[in-house]
């Protein structure tokens, strides 16, 4: 296929984010939810250090400003026109992280398949019922109580069992900081109900990870069809394409084309 001309530099829809069905099969990459709820055992002893490029840390974890945003928003204004355009309309506003993981994946549940807006507007609800936001605390809810705060009855079930997981402590949690990206989604993909977006999200805000791009999250795919094709439908060898020179800042990139779409920032 002859390849299209873009608007990128010298490398080389308008609808609410929504994040894609679990478990996806529509690409090879995505990996399909397992049907236990048991989580694989993942040998940590193979864990990937952390990384740094030049005096920026790659793999970090924690709240708030993620380190490197400067330093990436420089980067990327000077190699994407683009970017050059879209980083500076946004002024100050950065990706918010948070340091909970439990929370940072329930709330990734709860976004799967809806907007923005109505994701925050049920997981105002499920604080309001849950305030704590502990693992212990969704398990003695129940299903009822979270299906009663908008949720589905599967996503209810999906973070229930979430919570057993993270309550039992069969999920390296103290570990994933120091493992890389492949590491940490293979054992995120054994919990029922996340599946490689999901992960993804995860990796984006509370690991904090920079290089992350999202294939299988449509908002993502819409805004470059938007910013890069004027339009035109594209396709997923197309994206990746056109993110290649965002690179080692896909993360941060993919955070500006979701707000070139939705005034509302993606947090979770």
């Amino acid at each position: 296929m002859a390849t299209r001309k873009t608007t990128t530099t010298a490398r080389g829809k308008s609808a609410a984010l929504k994040a894609p069905a679990t478990p996806a099969k529509a690409a090879k990459t995505t990996q399909v939810v397992a049907k236990t709820s048991k989580a694989t055992q993942i040998d940590t002893s193979k864990a990937v250090p952390v990384v740094v490029t030049g005096a920026v840390p790659v793999h970090t974890a924690g709240t708030g400003r993620p380190e490197y945003w400067d330093k990436a928003c420089s980067d990327l204004v000077r190699r994407d026109r683009i970017l050059k355009k879209l980083i500076p309309q946004f002024g100050p506003a950065h990706l918010l992280g948070r340091g909970d993981p439990f929370v940072t994946l329930a709330r990734s549940i709860v976004g799967q398949q809806i907007s923005v807006k109505a994701a925050q507007s049920v997981w105002d609800r499920v604080e309001a019922t849950c305030p704590r936001l502990t693992p212990a605390q969704f398990l003695k809810a129940g299903h009822e109580a979270l299906t009663a705060c908008g949720l589905s009855k599967r996503k209810a079930e999906y973070i229930h069992d979430l919570a057993g997981h993270f309550k039992s402590g069969a999920l390296h949690v103290s570990s994933w900081s120091e493992m890389d990206d492949e590491s940490v989604i293979a054992e995120l993909t054994q919990i029922r109900g996340i599946g490689r977006w999901t992960a993804e999200m995860f990796l984006m805000f509370n690991l904090l990870r920079p290089n992350v791009l999202p294939l299988d999250d449509i908002g993502l795919i819409n805004a470059i069809s938007t910013n890069y094709f004027s339009g035109e439908p594209v396709t997923r060898s197309e994206a990746r394409e056109v993110a290649a020179n965002w690179e080692p800042w896909r993360s941060v990139a993919t955070w500006y084309m979701w707000r070139s779409l939705d005034p509302l920032p993606v947090e979770y």
